[in-house]
């Protein structure tokens, strides 16, 4: 092949973070054909050997792949009649695939680490918020009191959801392509159920074309990393727009952000911006992978080798994000006084029409009227609800809907303390602060059992990885264990 085609096609640069994982694979596929008589016990110490010494040398980077970097490594450290032997009965597209599986799923426990760790920082963050009142908006219109807690907890709830995916994407993952071959397995009596054991998969990839032709777990990595892309998208955009001075919800802390280079007086919120930029990148990776796998035939192709970049880039840029966030949202100051711009924003409003509603027998729609009328007037005279007395209102009742109202003064005044307001939100799902405590109660031993969960999962792993390589030196001995019962003993 010509230096510069060579060069093209490579995909080196982005097969490193694969390089572990080939060589476990090439281990657990030489202990395999070892027990299975298909190589020489011999032959496979010394295969055994040379993959051992790779796991501490460098890789040769101008190799065309990973896979062939070690094949090649092999090659030089066992020679050619042994080491040529490395290759029976597997090809690199089932190989390439195995890998990045392997490494995927130790990616995907990571990410649901980083999740959880997120919706502990936003659970600790939330206690001390349960009685501070923000203003939340609708159509960035202000529109109803909740505390901040309340909305924290909201993307606690949103991140449960994003760790659900990728664990039932981990499950998908964690299946072992490996003995599917070229496309159509092989002649030798493999077992790939041994290969995917000692590889700490779930279970065999069993179609072989299937297995070698499929990176829709790929796509749904992707999939799931978006979803959380555009969560985290928008919590950055509440963020930085209630930072500004027109919003005054929130002051994000000064190491976060950064001045203008010409106006002094400026708090730029660039890290939420880099945050909400990346989401983007994320979506492209998707669009990207789903338009490259769209029209491709059956089997294996080359296209496929430009997607996993995109996966690894997906995963960087959401990993980054949840790290930032973990950082920054301790370490916000909450606005403690919303009163006067709940006022100036007639956010009480809702809660005067369901006064009506339940101490003066008005339906619900005239008592919307009623106070649609007040809340107009008002802000034509440049008042707010302070000044809304029983007249005014005995009056507009009148005017707009032919109602006679005697409202008591004490029942406006208490529907217009924000706080208070907030208080008998007490449904269940509400802001009201004993709510809140009772939602992050259940939502922090969700939290635990979910981090339990992936524990065991990384511990499976683990233990597959020692198993794998305590095998590797058990069978690193001029001849087979007494304990080990080979297999097609009449090959």
């Amino acid at each position: 092949m010509r230096e510069d085609v060579a060069k093209f096609t490579s995909s080196m640069k982005d097969d490193v973070r694969l390089s572990k994982a080939v060589i476990d694979i090439n281990k657990a596929h030489v202990i395999m054909l070892m027990e299975q008589k298909i190589i020489k016990w011999s032959d496979g110490v010394k295969l055994l050997e040379a993959l051992t010494a790779q796991s501490n040398m460098q890789l040769d980077l101008s190799a065309e792949d990973v896979h062939m970097a070690v094949e090649e490594a092999v090659l030089k450290e066992a020679g050619e009649e042994i080491g040529g032997n490395l290759h029976i009965a597997k090809s690199r597209n089932d190989q390439v695939t195995t890998a990045i599986r392997m490494e995927l799923r130790k990616n995907l426990l990571d990410m649901m680490l980083c999740v959880i760790q997120m919706q502990q920082t936003l659970a600790e963050t939330a206690e001390k918020h349960v009685t501070t009142v923000i203003l939340e908006y609708t159509h960035l219109q202000p529109a109803q009191p909740v505390t901040f807690a309340h909305y924290l907890v909201s993307h606690i709830d949103g991140l449960e959801r994003d760790l659900q995916r990728l664990q039932e994407t981990y499950e998908r993952v964690n299946l072992c392509p490996l003995g599917a071959g070229a496309l159509a397995t092989t002649s030798f009596p493999i077992d790939r159920d041994r290969v995917a054991e000692l590889l700490g998969f779930n279970d065999v990839l069993e179609n072989s074309i299937d297995a070698v032709g499929s990176r829709d777990f790929i796509l749904e990595t992707v999939a799931v990393l978006t979803f959380m892309a555009v969560n985290l998208s928008r919590l950055a955009e509440d963020l930085i727009i209630w930072s500004s001075p027109d919003f005054g919800i929130i002051e994000l802390p000064d190491n976060f952000t950064s001045t203008s280079s010409i106006m002094p007086q400026k708090k730029n919120p660039e890290v939420l911006e880099v945050i909400r930029a990346r989401a983007s990148r994320v979506l492209g990776d998707f669009v990207a992978s789903a338009a490259t796998l769209k029209s491709l035939p059956s089997t294996y192709n080359l296209d496929f080798q430009e997607i996993t970049p995109k996966l690894w880039e997906s995963i960087d840029n959401i990993g980054n994000a949840l790290d930032m966030f973990v950082k920054l949202i301790p370490n916000l100051k909450v606005s403690a006084d919303v009163s006067g711009k709940a006022l100036r924003s007639f956010v009480a409003a809702t809660e005067l029409a369901n006064m009506l509603v339940r101490k003066y027998n008005v339906s619900f729609r005239s008592a919307h009227k009623i106070v649609g009328a007040l809340v107009k007037s008002l802000i034509e005279s440049k008042l707010t609800f302070l000044d809304a007395t029983p007249e005014l209102l005995q009056k507009i009742a009148q005017d707009v809907s032919g109602i006679e109202l005697a409202v008591k003064a004490e029942h406006i005044t208490e529907c217009i303390n924000p706080l208070k307001l907030v208080e008998t939100y007490k449904v269940k799902g509400g802001p009201a602060p004993t709510e809140v405590e009772r939602a992050l109660s259940v939502r922090k031993k969700r939290i635990d059992h979910a981090k339990s969960d992936v524990s065991k999962l990384k511990q499976k792993l683990a233990s597959a990885e020692s198993k794998l390589e305590s095998t590797v030196n058990s069978y690193s001995l001029s001849s087979p264990p007494a304990n080990i019962k080979l297999k097609n003993s009449n090959l």
